[in-house]
């Protein structure tokens, strides 16, 4: 069993896919991180209002492994992993995967457009592409499947 963090403007009560936004790095559906340190640092780097607020959830991942749920996992950054986050900020994923991997540096949308344009080759965009504070990984969930998998518990 392993504790995942999430990180808002308010605690989630209740999980809702729809009020997620679409163009992320592993699609629209929640995000999580094991770390609360960085869960929390990315809530206060990108929150525009509200208080930093964390809201935690238990994950077995054998149960996940157990259920058929299609997991995807990064161990690093990779140009497999690269390819698949453009794909998901063009929107062109429509095979409900379950990705865990590195976090994205939020500040090279440009980047990721040269890399679409021919500009900038695939290993280039993994370093365009690399997290420049701590290494991070994500935990993603963008199915009500998935979603049954968390349980919500108070910090």
């Amino acid at each position: 069993m392993i504790r995942l963090y999430h990180d808002s403007n308010v605690a989630i009560e209740q999980i809702d896919l729809s009020r997620s936004k679409r163009g992320k790095d592993f699609g629209q559906g929640l995000y999580l991180n094991a770390n609360p340190d960085q869960a929390m640092e990315m809530a206060t780097r990108f929150l525009n209002e509200g208080t930093p607020t964390l809201s935690c959830f238990e994950f077995d991942e054998d149960e996940v492994i157990k259920n058929g749920l299609n997991i995807k996992v990064f161990h690093d950054y990779s140009e497999e992993w690269a390819e698949f986050v453009v794909m998901n900020r063009k929107n062109n994923s429509d095979v409900p995967a379950h990705p865990y991997g590195p976090i994205v540096d939020d500040t090279v949308g440009i980047q990721i457009r040269r890399f679409i344009m021919g500009y900038l080759s695939a290993s280039a965009l993994v370093e365009e592409l690399r997290f420049k504070d701590d290494h991070a990984f994500q935990y993603f969930f963008g199915t009500p499947k998935a979603v049954k998998f968390l349980k919500r518990i108070e910090l």
